[in-house]
């Protein structure tokens, strides 16, 4: 935002009763599907901590499964700080090194960029999660947040895979407020985002935009539906309006099933 910003989207929240609606949500969504447990891919950021939290009250820690699955490029700290969190829930865990995995297939491709490389580092992650689901008989539960949900910052049936999602209609800015709220450590919290694809990688540097100002400019153009000349009256800059508005568009087939034709029958 410019100088000449007008107004401040409310992106506060109720904790008690967004705590309350989210675990009732997956207490009765894991239910539904003929569950009782739930997996969960811990990161060591604060959105799966969050998860691994609401997960924990709805189910019970017996019934919450994280796995941790580290690259060998992955920073250290990450593990830790799941670690962290796994040792304050007291919930099982199991970590899986998935480079030996992804090692084997791109040491068939050429040409492997940083994206490609953590797409499947993403994917690869993935299908350890639903292996073990199965082999748990344990729902998976998605950590993907709003902001990422509008601006296609994930991959495909990668980390964007899930049984249910119970973060989807929370943009960034509020999962740290409930982060906060429910007890997730504060080192978690105050963590630079980022999805440790590869060394120094963060989620904004990516972005080119902090999620703060984005939240701010989602909530005006998703949610109040504010055309562009109401979002440059609040202070949004043309130039950050139209390269959010291109990533959603660019991005948006990832928010829906496959297409599939509707051919007449007899």
């Amino acid at each position: 935002m410019n100088k000449n910003n007008k107004k401040s989207a409310n992106l506060n929240l109720n904790p008690e009763i967004t705590k309350r609606l989210l675990t009732d949500f997956i207490r009765e969504e894991v239910s539904k599907a003929g569950f009782t447990k739930s997996i969960i891919g811990l990161s060591g950021g604060v959105d799966s901590a969050l998860v691994a939290f609401l997960a924990t009250e709805a189910l019970g820690k017996e019934n919450v499964i994280a796995v941790l699955m580290p690259y060998r490029t992955s920073n250290p700290e990450s593990i830790t700080d799941a670690m962290l969190i796994v040792k304050e829930l007291a919930i099982r865990y199991e970590t899986v090194n998935i480079s030996p995995m992804v090692d084997a297939y791109l040491g068939t491709a050429s040409n492997v960029d940083n994206i490609r490389r953590g797409n499947v580092m993403a994917r690869q992650r993935m299908i350890v999660l639903y292996d073990i689901s199965a082999r748990e008989k344990a729902l998976v539960i998605g950590t993907s947040n709003k902001t990422e949900i509008l601006l296609g910052y994930g991959t495909l049936f990668g980390d964007t895979a899930c049984a249910i999602n119970p973060l989807g209609d929370l943009y960034k800015t509020h999962v740290w407020q409930l982060a906060e709220a429910i007890g997730v450590p504060k080192k978690i919290i105050e963590k630079i985002p980022s999805a440790d694809l590869w060394a120094g990688q963060t989620d904004e540097g990516e972005l080119g935009f902090s999620y703060k100002l984005v939240d701010q400019l989602l909530y005006f153009m998703i949610d109040e539906r504010c055309s562009e000349v109401q979002l440059i009256e609040r202070g949004f800059e043309e130039s950050f309006i139209e390269k959010v508005k291109r990533l959603i568009q660019k991005n948006e087939f990832k928010c829906k099933p496959p297409v599939i034709v509707k051919l007449p029958h007899p």
